[in-house]
């Protein structure tokens, strides 16, 4: 792995195409406008900013924004956007890297938490946000809820998406909450993969990490129109929020 970890220039130039679904108005304008409310006129920094999907956005809607980005490659592709100059990006770890503050809102979208492949990392990095609220600020963290359920008894591998020249297979480590994501492909008649890490983590987890950082919940949606979260939720976007 490199120093821009899994997101080198090869990915960052296709990214934008790779997540071109997640990119469409119905996704975006419920996360924007969400997060808007949130800011509530102040400033807000977005962890692991990427390309800028949701940052330009937002930024466009009125909120300053700011980011922290590990992949140099990724966020040159940031700044190479129309609107993306006059965003700052710091180059570091989300889960300790300071920028001047305070701030209002602190968000990470995505499944990005799970980036961080240790316990100690993902409770560093809540620690992270927390120190950059103002009283009162939130920190939002959008993450799927594991799958676990849809392994059968013994089985450590799941086929996420399928086609005839592209798949996606999830392989769990129910032992070190451990999950690698491979994602194959045929290429001018080659198979290419691109596998990456993660670790896993519950929503409980999570409140007790937002605890030990001194934050609180606030509330729990399944997406970002308000959707009930239910134990049928796939996903959650979870409202965190430093005291007053």
């Amino acid at each position: 792995m490199n120093e821009d970890g899994y997101f080198d220039e090869r990915v960052a130039a296709m990214y934008d195409e790779d997540v071109a679904d997640r990119s469409a108005p119905e996704i975006i304008d419920p996360t924007v406008a969400f997060l808007s409310a949130l800011a509530g006129g102040g400033r807000a920094l977005e962890f692991a900013i990427g390309t800028g999907r949701i940052a330009l956005p937002l930024a466009a809607r009125g909120v300053p924004v700011q980011g922290i980005e590990l992949s140099k490659a990724m966020a040159a592709k940031l700044a190479a956007k129309p609107g993306g100059e006059a965003i700052d990006v710091t180059i570091g770890d989300i889960a300790s890297t300071r920028v001047e503050g305070p701030f209002s809102l602190v968000y990470l979208v995505f499944n990005t938490i799970m980036n961080l492949t240790t316990q100690e990392a993902q409770v560093a990095c809540f620690r992270n946000a927390a120190a950059h609220l103002e009283p009162g600020g939130c920190f939002v963290v959008e993450v799927g809820v594991p799958e676990l359920r849809r392994l059968p008894p013994g089985e450590t591998f799941h086929v996420f998406s399928g086609g005839a020249n592209a798949w996606g297979i999830d392989e769990y480590d129910v032992v070190d909450q451990g999950l690698v994501s491979h994602h194959l492909e045929v290429v001018d008649g080659d198979l290419e993969r691109f596998s990456v890490p993660f670790r896993y983590v519950w929503p409980a987890e999570l409140d007790l990490m937002a605890q030990i950082a001194g934050m609180a919940l606030r509330e729990r949606w399944s997406g970002w129109a308000h959707e009930p979260f239910t134990s049928e939720s796939r996903q959650h976007v979870s409202v965190w929020e430093r005291p007053a």
